[in-house]
């Protein structure tokens, strides 16, 4: 089968729940022989890569501007999947789904993922909210099949659209865990293993990272306790948020890697007292997944994707609750570095990606 998948700003090295998502799966669905194009944006891509890792790679310009990028992209994917001869479109993301009628008139099979209710983000504004809510109500309503991520989508859909049929369960899911060193890179940041709360993620409003900052400043001001935080991240379009974040961060002696993969970012994930997510929207964190295959302590906010994990109540904060947080947070570094072994099962790859082709499959 030819599988066209858009809807991702691109493969691999790009940041984002989305692409890590399709960085992880779509190699793994080309090895079960299956051939698969994803269609990059132009904007995040220049590596000039036609190909790598068994799936092609077609990039097409995208407007620069964040509220036109996703559907302007879309319909020119949805063009060259047509013209590719694509027998599935895989649309991914509801901003994208808007164009999912459109793709049925072309005559294509389609799949829609649903990552998460994204008008719920706090960057957007009504215009904004109002056509992503649009593109759910596309994306659920018309596609031929919908792969949700987390129970609370699946919910979600069922209620507002009464969508049940035809709907797949399938979890985002995680990387076996690359335990290293890089005392170098600790050397160039200033932090030691062992001794930094480590949050990981975009630099946008919903993450909340501001929230993790003032805690973490907040205790450092009543006491040292010989404590780094690391934030591990950026932002895709430079704002007044991700601005005054950075300013805050700089203001309060937090250490900013920018976007990071591979040896940097794994050493930093082995060697945290603990991981942070304090984010008031979310599918299904694959950063707080990733984390907790390293086995390391998290702090997370109560959201329902966050319950959906099934942690331990005290790995829990009210969300937005600043207070809640630093309190959280010296528990964890009144304690001496811990192992925690959690259940992962549901949260591998290839198991993923044996659930995703059967969906394609049933298109025979």
């Amino acid at each position: 089968m030819k599988i066209v998948v858009t809807g991702t700003r691109g493969i691999p090295n790009v940041m984002g729940g989305v692409e890590t998502h399709c960085e992880e799966l779509f190699p793994r669905i080309a090895e079960k022989g299956e051939d698969v194009t994803v269609i990059r944006r132009s904007n995040y891509v220049s590596d000039g890569m036609t190909e790598w890792k068994g799936v092609r790679l077609v990039t097409l310009p995208s407007p620069k501007k964040k509220s036109f990028e996703a559907i302007i992209h879309t319909f020119r994917a949805i063009n060259k999947a047509k013209k590719l001869g694509a027998d599935i479109l895989h649309i991914h993301a509801i901003g994208p789904a808007l164009l999912v009628p459109y793709a049925k008139m072309r005559g294509m099979n389609v799949v829609f993922t649903h990552h998460g209710p994204d008008y719920d983000r706090d960057k957007w504004g009504f215009a904004a909210k109002t056509i992503l809510k649009l593109g759910e109500i596309m994306g659920c309503m018309f596609a031929d099949e919908v792969i949700v991520i987390s129970d609370v989508i699946k919910n979600l859909i069922a209620r507002k659209y009464g969508r049940t049929e035809h709907v797949h369960l399938i979890y985002n899911g995680v990387p076996r865990p690359d335990i290293c060193d890089y005392p170098e890179y600790f050397e160039e940041l200033g932090i030691e293993k062992g001794k930094y709360i480590l949050g990981m993620c975009r630099f946008v409003p919903e993450k909340n990272l501001h929230h993790l900052v003032e805690a973490f400043a907040s205790l450092m001001r009543k006491e040292n306790l010989g404590m780094k935080l690391v934030l591990a991240g950026d932002t895709d379009f430079e704002d007044g948020y991700s601005r005054g974040l950075k300013e805050m961060a700089r203001k309060n002696d937090v250490v900013l890697t920018g976007f990071i993969k591979g040896r940097k970012l794994h050493s930093l994930l082995t060697n945290c007292r603990c991981y942070c997510l304090p984010s008031s929207h979310e599918g299904l964190p694959i950063a707080l997944l990733e984390a907790m295959s390293y086995k390391v302590p998290v702090v997370v906010s109560d959201i329902p994707a966050n319950m959906e994990v099934g942690l331990p109540k005290e790995n829990y904060f009210p969300c937005g609750d600043v207070k809640a947080l630093a309190e959280k947070l010296h528990e964890v570094m009144s304690k001496p570095l811990v192992s925690v072994d959690y259940d992962m099962g549901k949260y591998d790859w290839d198991k993923i990606a044996r659930e995703v082709d059967d969906v394609y499959r049933s298109f025979l």
